[in-house]
């Protein structure tokens, strides 16, 4: 291919350039070879094995050319994860990125996060970065947390009086000043997450990037998060963003990019991003094979391959009544054994606002699973939910690691009929009380007496 790769990244002391641009991209593409992302070393034996098979490729890359078919920049066997982008991001803004599994978000970041090298076009990144793109990325697991963070600064070019400063802001954020002399290969999930953002949102980057870690902590953190993110967008700093989580995403962002097939779909102010992958968000209807598009990381360790929902008796079925309990049973693939597996339920509202989770960590001590093997795992649910359609995202996490996320699988929850009359219920979750009526003295009333 004869375009002109480049990623530059423009050092600038005060921070402001003659354009304000903190980020633009300009016909950026990342094709990728299916089944491999690197090279492959091969013996001479090896050559010989595979020489039948790469001659009926090059026979059929030379019958598809003259057919007129062949795409010179698509040769057989790959794909293009990003194609044509262009991206001008400004000093000061908070751009949302989603997209359905697959759309190029992660590709994107990792790009600008100078992790992976483009295909094609070009990259300039004017600004210092700072980029949280997995659980604990950047960190040396055999270091202490204390010694991660002054690692994390220097990688960062700062001197090690400026990482002093931010070192007591650091530790309360993440709340792990118990440990900080602890290896952080022993943190959990959750202390190595809240330490990584910490470090990543304290430590003064220009450009700070986020892709979808903060399902990891807990509600309170999240917040924090959400907080300290508006922080640093508030001091004129960038903050790029990529979440599931709708509401997250409108909360902290003013503008955002749509991403479908690794094309730029929509762009604007992010009510209308968001709305638009509302409505263009397609879903795996229960009960269905799920396909490869529709997972995150395809193929994955442990691969949830269909989903039914049961009736209170326990069979699958389309929808569940309301104030009826009901089940949700994952089909799955174990491609191989690990120890620390963990699967959680996420239940969300169309419009991307959060009911709720549910998962496996507190409940079962660890999911066995044997490599090859095919399973069940089953919940069982009390329903609170009012009548009306829901969504299910499932994440599977192996120890800090993301193995895969699946989004979208649709839940209805029909009304119980009384006659013609459907119940009227206010809210999306039915709440239970128990009340009575009775008689006091007024005057011992209005006295507090009662």
């Amino acid at each position: 291919m004869s375009a002109v790769v480049s990623m530059r990244r423009v050092q600038q002391s005060g921070r402001m350039n003659a354009n304000n641009i903190a980020i633009q991209v300009r016909g950026l593409g990342k094709r990728y070879r299916l089944g491999e992302t690197h090279e492959v070393y091969r013996t001479f034996r090896d050559t010989l094995v595979t020489l039948p098979a790469w001659l009926r490729h090059k026979a059929r890359e030379r019958s598809a050319a003259n057919s007129g078919a062949y795409d010179p920049e698509t040769p057989p066997g790959t794909f293009w994860a990003l194609r044509d982008i262009d991206l001008d991001i400004h000093d000061g803004d908070v751009l949302g990125i989603v997209g359905r599994n697959g759309a190029g978000k992660s590709t994107l970041l990792k790009i600008l996060a100078r992790i992976t090298e483009p295909t094609k076009g070009r990259a300039e990144i004017h600004g210092r970065v700072g980029s949280l793109l997995e659980v604990g990325t950047g960190f040396h697991l055999e270091l202490s947390g204390r010694e991660n963070i002054y690692l994390s600064g220097a990688i960062l070019g700062m001197r090690k009086a400026e990482i002093r400063q931010k070192f007591d802001a650091i530790v309360d954020f993440a709340g792990v000043d118990e440990f900080l002399d602890t290896p952080v290969k022993r943190y959990s999930n959750g202390m190595r997450v809240r330490l990584a953002f910490a470090v990543a949102a304290h430590l003064e980057p220009e450009i700070l990037i986020v892709d979808e870690v903060l399902s990891v902590g807990d509600a309170e953190f999240q917040k924090k998060c959400i907080g300290k993110m508006k922080d640093v967008a508030g001091g004129g700093r960038t903050v790029l963003f990529v979440s599931h989580n709708m509401q997250a995403v409108k909360a902290l962002c003013d503008s955002g990019i749509l991403l479908e097939h690794g094309r730029i779909a929509q762009r604007g102010p992010i009510a209308d991003v968001v709305e638009a992958y509302l409505a263009r968000a397609t879903a795996v209807e229960p009960g269905t094979e799920i396909p490869p598009n529709c997972h995150r990381r395809y193929p994955c360790d442990l691969e949830v391959f269909r989903v039914d929902v049961l009736n209170r008796h326990g069979n699958p079925a389309g929808f569940v009544l309301m104030e009826e309990p009901f089940g949700l049973q994952l089909h799955c693939r174990a491609h191989k054994a690990r120890p620390d597996y963990a699967v959680s339920i996420q239940f969300r509202r169309d419009d991307g606002l959060v009911l709720g989770t549910v998962g496996t960590t507190y409940v079962l001590d660890r999911l066995d699973m044997q490599e090859g093997g095919v399973y069940a795992l089953t919940a069982r649910l009390k329903n609170v939910f009012s009548p009306g359609q829901y969504r299910l995202d499932i994440r599977v996490d192996a120890g800090p690691e993301n193995v895969d996320f699946i989004e979208g699988i649709p839940l209805t929850v029909a009304p119980v009929t009384a006659g013609d009359e459907l119940p009227h219920r206010e809210g999306v979750v039915q709440l239970r009380s128990e009340w009575r009526l009775e008689a006091e003295d007024a005057d011992a009333a209005l006295r507090g007496e009662g």
